[in-house]
């Protein structure tokens, strides 16, 4: 399982992220809570998750050009470094007691700004970190684990420290989370990249990047179907208070219960995924945790026991990760080295530009025609783009099959 801490630059990121990560879900809860206890405002507490999240739908592909051209491990080092000044500016701003939304609102933006490129190059990067490059799917599997890891123990820990410490310590201990990072990267040995000769030509770029993935079918294919799971299934996330709250009449316990369920299933599917040992079938992989996605998802919108409802959680979880973890190791091993920095910018754009469109989508329609309803049409939607997968998949292996009897 743990293959990929052999190479020693992987070795050296896995252990700066496994500190700095936890740091950044000590900022993110900070943040949620701090805005509510301010404003009480449930809108202004959505605009801040969705200012931090939707730069990526804009810049991801811009952030696959500009990487792809410079050297990668120097970027992460300069993003780095940004984002630890923004954790600064906000951890200064709390401790001075300067509760301004407006500024606080904007910190998220810029967060969300820096993090659509520092997500783009941390991933584009795991080629030249990891040694051995059959370890690569075992990197992609290990970072997500600790990042599922971070997302249970992360908030625990800030509910700790906001009882008992408050807010700014949260955002002190972020600023300081990223020295290990900072330091781990330092010490990285990476052979010198050979520097792009053509010039930077945004549009050029990004309809070569557009055609790259058009004719590698199957890549262009797992991102429709990530694009259509991050704006209509994945969000069902956000309505999770309401089903802690109103529907099985709990508090923040409750809710909390929910999210660290979801976070279990996503750490078994990613430790699922680090065992595994070849590539060569990983759609395979993604259909199964498709399915078992929009199943659970339909179970909990019809579910009236909270043990039910929990454990489907934790099979969301399961095929939440299942699903976009595979489908980034499909493109971190298939993507040829000129075109992986666009092709997993396209990633991050179908993935986490998406899903704060898709919440906004989510919280309109549960408005409309309440949630429950909202929730099963969002287990229907992912079920039915299983099926839609498979048909083009098994038009592709008839044509294949005419093709090659034609030959003979």
């Amino acid at each position: 399982m743990f293959k990929a801490l052999k190479s020693r630059n992987f070795k050296l990121f896995f252990y700066g992220q496994s500190v700095s990560v936890i740091g950044t879900w000590l900022q993110k809860t900070a943040v949620s809570w701090m805005v509510y206890s301010i404003t009480g405002s449930v809108f202004l507490l959505g605009l801040a998750t969705f200012l931090s999240m939707i730069p990526s739908l804009f810049l991801a592909p811009i952030a696959g050009s500009i990487i792809g051209r410079y050297n990668r491990h120097r970027s992460m080092m300069i993003l780095q470094s940004l984002a630890m000044l923004q954790a600064g500016a906000l951890a200064l701003l709390i401790y001075f007691k300067v509760y301004n939304i407006t500024f606080i609102l904007g910190l998220s933006f810029i967060q969300g700004v820096i993090n659509a490129f520092d997500m783009t190059c941390r991933q584009t990067m795991m080629v030249d970190i990891v040694d051995n490059k059959d370890d690569l799917p075992n990197a992609v599997a290990l970072n997500s684990t600790l990042t599922n890891f971070a997302r249970i123990s992360g908030p625990a820990l800030a509910g700790i420290i906001l009882h008992n410490y408050g807010e700014d310590i949260c955002f002190i201990g972020n600023f300081l989370s990223y020295i290990p990072v900072l330091i781990s990267l330092s010490l990285m040995k990476i052979k010198k990249e050979a520097k792009a000769t053509n010039k930077l030509q945004l549009l050029d770029d990004f309809i070569e990047g557009l055609d790259y993935v058009k004719k590698e079918g199957e890549m262009a294919k797992m991102l429709l179907m990530l694009t259509c799971s991050s704006l209509f299934v994945i969000s069902f996330n956000t309505l999770m208070p309401v089903f802690a709250k109103d529907i099985f009449n709990g508090n923040a316990q409750t809710f909390s219960w929910f999210e660290s369920a979801a976070g279990i299933g996503a750490i078994i599917s990613a430790i699922y995924l680090a065992n595994i040992k070849s590539v060569e079938n990983i759609n395979k992989v993604m259909i199964g945790a498709s399915v078992i996605l929009g199943f659970s998802i339909l179970v909990i919108a019809i579910s009236s026991n909270i043990i039910i409802t929990l454990l489907c959680m934790i099979l969301s979880g399961i095929g939440m990760m299942g699903q976009t973890s595979s489908i980034n190791i499909y493109i971190q091993t298939k993507s040829s080295s000129k075109m992986r920095s666009r092709s997993i910018s396209y990633y991050m754009m179908a993935f986490q530009g998406m899903i704060p469109v898709g919440s906004l989508i989510i919280g309109y329609l549960s408005h409309r025609i309440g949630t429950r309803n909202t929730v099963a049409i969002q287990g229907i939607i992912c079920l039915i783009s299983v099926v839609v997968y498979l048909y083009y998949e098994n038009q592709k292996k008839n044509q294949q099959a005419k093709y090659m009897s034609g030959s003979l």
